[in-house]
């Protein structure tokens, strides 16, 4: 008989022998389920399968595993096709598209209806007098109510002194580039800022959106010497904006760095790209930027953006005696012009936007973003 010890030995090489056994088994399924086996052991094993049902059982639950873990992956890859489609996708731009904007046409009675109203009244009266002494209508009975019509009219004319006052006298003939200029928010409830020689004695100030809606507003603060002037639309059509995408860069920008600009040298929204070619402006001004960017009076005012959509600077289209290059005042200066705005002209405290959602975009999309943000401003004087 056996010792106690012996048994034990006896007992772990059995249990050793059958833990190989079970792994010989695993690897052979494994091999069948890869299709690695040739005819014979094919042909063996599945007689095996046949005779014992235990190692059938193995199989089957074995072929069941590998199938979900295949499954797991595949669900793994879809999530992560998903993820991308999804990060790809410009919420913001497609928003934008789908939105219905009103038509020109109606765009045009909103801002004008009250003109349009008086300019077609006087239009009636003038082709009925016209009617009237050409001597197309020649029957008493018309003429006498013509007639009628005309002293009713006249005296609703003549005695309402507001729609004269309503119809503005013949403007002169100007260069409406002196009066255009462009503007971008600082804030979602209608600051904007531009440069201050754009706006200098002005009557009234209109900013334009994009899509071409006008809206009333007035200066607020004025600084002359970094020609800085920051706007208020006071308009009560005006909504207020989305979160601003953009945040403003106070580290200087290097020369040869990649930029762009937004704005209205002419009714048309454009893009300026180019780069930086000095890190001093006109006359070696170091408060301003040199760049390689064409541009027009209408462009002054305009943000100047870096190449992840920063704001690094505010155009300065002043000096148009050097072809191909234009200036901008750095965006520490323009900083330091904000926070001089006096607190009885806000509303509410101004927190600039600290959050940039550019940065990782194509240009096209990052414009598409920009396109609520940017101002035509219109000057009357």
């Amino acid at each position: 008989m056996p010792s106690k010890a012996e048994e034990i030995i006896l007992s772990a090489e059995i249990e050793r022998n059958k833990a190989m056994s079970e792994n010989e088994l695993l690897d052979q399924i494994e091999r069948y389920l890869n299709g690695e086996m040739n005819k014979q052991e094919r042909a063996a094993f599945e007689a095996l399968r046949s005779e014992n049902p235990e190692v059938n059982g193995k199989v089957a639950d074995h072929k069941q595993f590998v199938n979900t873990i295949k499954l797991y992956g595949e669900r793994l890859e879809l999530e992560r096709r998903l993820d991308a489609i999804h990060d790809e996708i410009d919420i913001d731009a497609l928003e934008d598209e789908l939105r219905v904007h009103p038509s020109f046409i109606v765009r045009l009675w909103r801002n004008h209806h009250s003109k349009i109203s008086v300019a077609a009244s006087i239009a009636i009266f003038s082709v009925l007098i016209t009617l009237f002494y050409t001597g197309y209508l020649t029957r008493n009975r018309e003429m006498e109510q013509l007639r009628g019509r005309l002293d009713v009219l006249s005296q609703k004319v003549n005695g309402n002194p507001t729609l004269h006052s309503a119809v503005p006298p013949r403007p002169p003939v100007v260069n409406r580039g002196n009066f255009r200029g462009t503007g971008f928010a600082i804030s979602v409830d209608g600051l904007i800022v531009t440069d201050y020689h754009v706006v200098r004695d002005a009557d009234s100030v209109y900013v334009q959106s994009a899509d071409g809606t006008s809206y009333k507003a007035k200066v607020i603060h004025i600084e002359s010497t970094p020609d800085i002037a920051i706007l208020k639309v006071t308009d009560q059509s005006f909504k207020p904006l989305a979160a601003l995408p953009y945040s403003f860069k106070k580290a200087e920008a290097d020369m040869g760095e990649n930029v762009f600009t937004l704005g209205f040298p002419s009714d048309a929204f454009v893009l300026g790209p180019g780069f930086l070619t000095a890190n001093s402006g006109y006359k070696g001004d170091s408060t301003s930027y040199q760049m390689s960017i064409p541009a027009n009076p209408g462009n002054s005012g305009g943000p100047l953006f870096d190449n992840r959509g920063n704001i690094i600077g505010i155009v300065d289209a002043k000096q148009t005696n050097l072809a191909g290059t234009t200036f901008a005042l750095k965006a520490d200066y323009l900083l330091k012009a904000i926070q001089n705005i006096p607190s009885d002209s806000l509303n509410k405290p101004l927190n600039l936007n600290t959050r940039n959602v550019l940065a990782n975009l194509g240009r096209p999309q990052q414009i598409n973003k920009l396109r609520n943000y940017v101002f035509m401003i219109r000057v009357y004087q």
